[in-house]
């Protein structure tokens, strides 16, 4: 789950700003930025953890706490750590008394799945813990699929196969069209935040690569939702390639402690699993 967490921090000084182009300095700053601008006491260009991260990590202490309320542990990690760019929708959720899932077909789903696919003993959990992990929010078919869909290929992946082999089980599975190149892609795309327009792109960035940090290139070069495109790139690309070292350790540099605990804590349950 460290390679959708990446992904996020690379990318979240690209959501508003995107970049077509794969030439780009990694963890920011992002270029032409504004030294005398900060946002949220952050300096212009400079890149963070987002929602998408909050949320990865939420559903990874969900999974370790075992029989737990999924929306509960959402709503703890929003307040814990507000003004990370949620959705209108889902900052409602979080805040209502009444916390009932909204229909939502949104690519927030999908961002925040990858634990699922190093928690889950085989595929049937995996699809059964994705379509759990976004139903509380996100319980359109499409937001349900967009789900299952990473986390499908993050499980083929870290089992051992290979790009053709995934692209052909996440077509039979989701009916996406993963035909396109990154390089067709970057010249049509657009923001657009829904399953349907973000997992099928953000799949290929990753099958098309030859490295992850290549991968996460790919996802922030394309445009649109650059961070949970380039989350859900690089949670497949972790499965695909591995980390290197020296990433994970500038991305965990960004986060709090808590949140390092909590990837520790997966990181070990995974080794003994």
């Amino acid at each position: 789950m460290i390679g959708a967490i990446i992904g996020d921090v690379v990318g979240s000084v690209y959501e508003f700003d995107n970049i077509k182009t794969k030439d780009f300095p990694f963890f920011g700053p992002r270029p032409n930025a504004n030294p005398n601008y900060s946002d949220n006491g952050r300096p212009d260009g400079e890149c963070f953890f987002t929602d998408d991260t909050v949320l990865t990590v939420a559903v990874a202490d969900w999974l370790l706490a075992g029989k737990d309320d999924l929306a509960d542990r959402l709503a703890h990690f929003t307040f814990t750590y507000p003004n990370r760019g949620y959705g209108g929708m889902y900052a409602n959720w979080a805040n209502a008394w009444d916390r009932q899932p909204y229909n939502s077909y949104g690519n927030g789903s999908a961002m925040r799945v990858s634990p699922v696919a190093w928690f889950a003993k085989d595929q049937e959990q995996v699809l059964e813990l994705a379509e759990a992990s976004a139903a509380v929010t996100h319980n359109h078919s499409e937001g349900i699929k967009g789900a299952q869909a990473t986390a499908l290929a993050i499980w083929l992946a870290r089992t051992g196969e290979g790009a053709d082999r995934i692209r052909h089980a996440v077509t039979s599975f989701a009916a996406y069209d993963l035909a396109e190149t990154v390089d067709e892609i970057r010249e049509w795309y657009y923001f657009n935040e829904t399953c349907q327009k973000t997992v099928p792109q953000a799949i290929i960035c990753a099958l098309e690569a030859t490295s992850f940090e290549d991968a996460i290139r790919n996802a922030i070069s394309i445009g649109g939702d650059s961070d949970t495109v380039a989350a859900i790139t690089g949670s497949i690309a972790e499965a695909m390639f591995g980390v290197p070292d020296e990433i994970a350790s500038k991305a965990r540099s960004h986060l709090p402690d808590d949140m390092i605990e909590i990837l520790e804590r997966m990181c070990e349950y995974v080794k003994m699993n």
